[in-house]
């Protein structure tokens, strides 16, 4: 390697033309998937933790499809609002074929039919407690049970439309038993992208608001979801998730864990996607409101470092601005 003055690195900076043709890393429209929230009746219900997100019905939900398509956005994750009087401690209304996922599913691929539909696999929109899945009378989130569930949810999800089911419970060996079931069922072209890390986060709080859980939740789910101090733990989540026949696998939240993204794409040169959780969002919306930072420039870099650590892809709700900064 040759030494100043022959090597200048700031030769290739110098002009905006030479920094485009030496960029490492690109990101464009096509890198995001957007997090919509459903919910009933009303065509749009502003979240209050979500400066600029809403709840959306299913005239609303179209629209954004339309919105996402024209904007270059090729993937929607549905999120929805299940009523109170719906949820029940075993969730029985995310197996309903009529539930508010499945006719969102319907309506967008009626309406919009090239873009893609993942969907949210877990019982937590429908359980009463608020928890993931089935609890017994400690209140501990019981595996094969809700696996047993999780996987009807998934084939209903499947028949419906969806082209991604995306279990994000984190309970053991539920991506082979999707996947056995998907293929049993004739859903052989169905993607599995499984939340392989998710983290027992304190970044989730906007979330819950947003699906209506908030203050539903019987404890915490530090018994299911993974422990913030562990990344080998990690890496162990994936190789099972993979070997079970996940397409992609996700790290969940985004900035934070980093470094768990770099690792699983070094390790396993697998599709990795990050999901940039609604407490990260709001941070951004809140350093923007009182100035600590331009919200554009906040946007852009934040999803580039999830591109350069190697994310194929990223959920987030800035999706349409940052589409539109991307031309």
């Amino acid at each position: 390697m040759s030494h100043y003055p022959a090597l200048r690195l700031r030769r290739t900076r110098a002009s905006e033309w030479s920094r485009r043709m030496h960029a490492e890393t690109v990101l464009t429209p096509a890198n995001l998937i957007w997090p919509l929230f459903v919910t009933e009746g009303t065509e749009e219900e502003p979240i209050a933790a979500l400066p600029g997100v809403s709840r959306w019905g299913l005239n609303g939900i179209v629209a954004r499809a339309r919105e996402a398509r024209d904007l270059g956005i090729p993937c929607l994750a549905l999120f929805p609002n299940t009523p109170r009087a719906l949820r029940t401690d075993d969730g029985r209304e995310a197996l309903n074929p009529d539930n508010l996922m499945c006719r969102a599913i319907r309506a967008i691929k009626d309406a919009v039919p090239d873009i893609g539909v993942l969907t949210d696999v877990a019982l937590d929109p429908y359980t009463a407690h608020g928890h993931d899945g089935i609890v017994d009378a400690q209140g501990y989130v019981l595996n094969d049970e809700t696996s047993a569930v999780l996987v009807d949810q998934a084939l209903l999800q499947a028949e419906a439309g969806s082209d991604i089911v995306a279990p994000s419970d984190m309970m053991d060996g539920r991506v082979g038993a999707i996947r056995a079931a998907l293929e049993a069922n004739g859903h052989v072209n169905v993607q599995i992208m499984a939340y392989a890390a998710k983290y027992a986060s304190a970044f989730y709080g906007p979330f819950r608001d947003a699906v209506g859980s908030r203050g539903l939740l019987k404890g915490d789910k530090k018994t299911y979801q993974m422990d913030p101090a562990n990344a080998e733990e990690a890496l162990r989540e994936v190789a099972l998730d993979i070997a079970e026949g996940a397409d992609s696998v996700m790290v969940k939240p985004g900035l934070p864990y980093l470094d768990i993204i770099l690792r699983v794409k070094s390790e396993f040169q697998v599709p990795v996607f990050a999901y940039q959780v609604s407490g990260e969002y709001a941070m951004i919306e809140a350093a923007a409101a009182v100035g600590a930072g331009d919200r554009e420039a906040l946007v852009l870099e934040t999803l580039m470092a999830f591109r350069r650590a190697g994310c194929a892809g990223v959920l987030t709700y800035h999706a349409p601005l940052a589409a539109k900064l991307l031309g």
